[in-house]
């Protein structure tokens, strides 16, 4: 067994690989950028290893000669890459193996073949694997880009030969989108992988994206461990993913299993790797790509398999024979996978940048019928910088039916507080509880038909937001009892019909409070009544009530005459006053959503990868008109109105702040 470990990378998979470690005896050591020096990763390693940058661009963990003498230097026995960065570049693998040093991965060889997206195509053809339609060299120009979209049609997609994790992608539909998009998929995967290359294939409409995970010891054993559906994307990225899947059956999966395992054996793989498919409305399944590494999610085949998956690749590096067959793994109950990121859903999944001012994670537990676990690498007080990932953690839960687990997701979901930066909590939210989703009937399109106009904030109907507003008016007469004096306090509870009015922004409601024997009771027109027993009250934790014997869970914080709540999806304030003020209120009219704005503001902190404009250019809306890198992915900001270029305030390189003028019209 191996004794040390230099885990090649950060964040929440350095802490995943770190807890394994741990558990096998093994010592754990990690690398860092001076942005990470006080990192979860850092404080778990047993010892961790300053990178020195030799540029502005923040590329330390790319730097495969420097973690490579790292590891000589502290004699450290074995390199894992763990996903991202340098975990699918065989030439680091091979400087690893060429220095004595055990990847815990697979071998090089098959790294250069399946980790690279247009020649593992070429290769899975080769031996039968059923494939995409498409072009398998490498697309070098835009000139070439036209041609090849002539022989294929659209729609169809670009792809980053050395990408993953939905780096260096773009969906076209049309010709006219084809010059920018090819632009910026090249721009993405060179700040991504360091490797330009694109590649061009036919996009299978409404596709499910289902992957086979494959293990395969040294001596040319190799098992599988069943299919996650990872067809929940949001920028070609996974979002949500689960296992088992809602659409296959054991019939498919054992087919794609088997073209998996033959892909594996033809390039004599070892170690734990991916084969995805893309699955078409009528199950016949085609082979998107391998990813030679450990995937981001991996804990959803953990949890209906039991299987240590992290435990496997040590061993299997150790030289040690897989020690299951086929028959004895077997696939128990259903778990899901949802990916918490630092970004703005309602801004087209905009990273956010800054520091967790709150980070209030549900807790963790294991039961034979039930299991939450959240693998992060952030605690409350981190800084999620703009030069890495938005991941902030990846929250799962697992039981024995897909709608319990589902609903032990969302509840764990609306115990998660997080404050300080932007975050997608009522987004998965919103997604755990469509109805399409609920029913397993859903595609990579997902969202595109679901919200044709983009995300906005979930919006409950009129029971739900009434029920919702008994019970923030339950805890706002809570609130008050709690801070008054005791001699106050025994006057209010003893007085009763006290009638409020209560502004949700959406909807108004006329309620009626009264407290007996310690519940509220609180009721309205048309025969509403709710009585609310307040089970745990605390700012630090998520409030807790039975509300007509139903179980609500959700955060809340105190604003000015009421609370800020999210639950569910939904997020907003919740003000009480007292029913006199009520015809005080009328409707606003809403805000116009024309803009009239002479300036373009940078919407996030970050690098200017691209302007594409010039001063004195008359441009249409929708035009191209910059570019911005934050947290590994290129942001495009495209003209909202028509006009001409009056200045350009930053050049090509600078970095930008939140709210910087860019450019403005005349």
């Amino acid at each position: 067994m191996i004794k040390s470990i230099l885990i090649a990378n950060r964040g929440e998979i350095a802490c995943r690989i770190i807890r394994t470690a741990k558990k096998l005896g093994i010592k754990s050591y990690v690398i860092y950028s001076t942005e990470d020096e006080s990192s979860l990763a850092v404080k778990l390693a047993d010892k961790a290893f300053l990178l020195k940058s030799t540029c502005t661009e923040k590329k330390e963990y790319l730097d495969g000669e420097q973690i490579i003498s790292i590891a000589q230097k502290n004699k450290i026995e074995a390199v894992h890459p763990g996903y991202g960065f340098l975990s699918e570049n065989s030439n680091f693998a091979k400087l690893v193996e060429d220095t004595g040093i055990k990847f815990i991965g697979p071998p090089y060889k098959a790294i250069e073949i399946m980790g690279d997206k247009i020649i593992s195509k070429k290769h899975a053809k080769n031996i039968d694997v059923s494939t995409i339609p498409g072009l398998q060299d490498e697309i070098k120009s835009y000139e070439d880009a036209i041609k090849a979209a002539d022989k294929i049609g659209f729609p169809l997609m670009i792809k980053a030969s050395a990408g993953g994790g939905g780096k260096g992608m773009r969906i076209v539909c049309e010709k006219k989108e084809l010059k920018d998009k090819f632009k910026s998929a090249k721009n993405e995967a060179e700040t991504s992988f360091g490797d330009s290359r694109v590649f061009i294939e036919k996009f299978i409409e409404e596709p499910r994206h289902i992957e086979i995970q494959i293990v395969g010891d040294q001596f040319g054993n190799y098992l599988h461990l069943g299919e996650r559906d990872c067809s929940i994307q949001r920028r070609n990225q996974k979002i949500i993913e689960e296992s088992p899947s809602p659409f296959i059956n054991t019939k498919i999966r054992d087919l794609m299993a088997g073209q998996a395992i033959a892909l594996a054996k033809s390039v004599n793989y070892f170690s734990a790797g991916t084969v995805e498919f893309i699955v078409d409305k009528n199950k016949d399944f085609y082979f998107l790509e391998m990813n030679t590494r450990l995937q981001v999610e991996h804990p959803v085949t953990e949890m209906v398999t039991g299987i240590d998956i992290v435990e496997m690749m040590i061993r299997i590096a150790s030289k040690e024979k897989l020690n299951l067959k086929q028959s004895e793994i077997s696939f128990k109950g259903s778990a899901i996978e949802a990916r918490v990121y630092a970004e703005d859903p309602a801004r087209d999944f905009m990273p956010s940048a800054g520091r967790l001012i709150k980070y209030k994670s549900p807790e963790q537990f294991s039961s034979k019928s039930e299991i939450i676990r959240n693998d992060t690498g952030v605690f409350e007080g981190s800084t999620i910088s703009l030069h890495y990932d938005p991941m902030i953690s990846k929250l799962c839960a697992w039981s024995e039916k897909r709608d319990k687990t589902i609903e032990l997701l969302i509840n764990a979901i609306n115990k998660f507080s997080i404050d300080g930066i932007k975050n997608n909590l009522n987004f998965l939210s919103t997604i755990l509880i469509n109805k399409n989703f609920n029913k397993g009937t859903f595609s990579t399109k997902f969202l595109e038909m679901e919200y044709p106009s983009g995300f906005k904030s979930y919006q409950l109907n009129k029971n739900e937001l009434c029920k919702l507003s008994a019970a923030v008016l339950a805890i706002y007469k809570n609130y008050e009892i709690l801070t008054q004096t005791d001699e106050k306090k025994i006057i209010k509870t003893e007085l009763s019909n006290f009638n409020f009015f209560v502004d949700t922004g959406l909807d108004q409601f006329s309620l009626s409070w009264n407290i007996r024997n310690g519940n509220h009771e609180i009721s309205g027109k048309d025969n509403i009544n709710f009585n609310i027993k307040i089970l745990k009250f605390l700012f630090t934790e998520p409030v807790e009530l039975e509300v007509n014997s139903e179980i609500l869970t959700f955060w809340c914080k105190k604003i000015t005459d009421g609370f800020f709540v999210r639950w569910n999806g939904y997020e907003g304030g919740i003000k009480i006053f007292p029913e006199f003020l009520s015809s005080h209120f009328t409707i606003v009219p809403g805000k116009s959503s024309i803009n009239n704005s002479k300036e373009i503001i940078s919407p996030m902190p970050g690098l200017l990868v691209s302007v594409d404009v010039n001063v004195g250019d008359l441009i249409d809306e929708g035009q191209r008109l910059c570019a911005i890198e934050a947290m590994k992915m290129e942001n495009v900001i495209y003209a909202e109105r028509s006009g001409t270029i009056k200045s350009i305030k930053f050049k090509l390189g600078d970095i930008l702040s939140d709210g910087d003028t860019i450019l403005e019209f005349e």
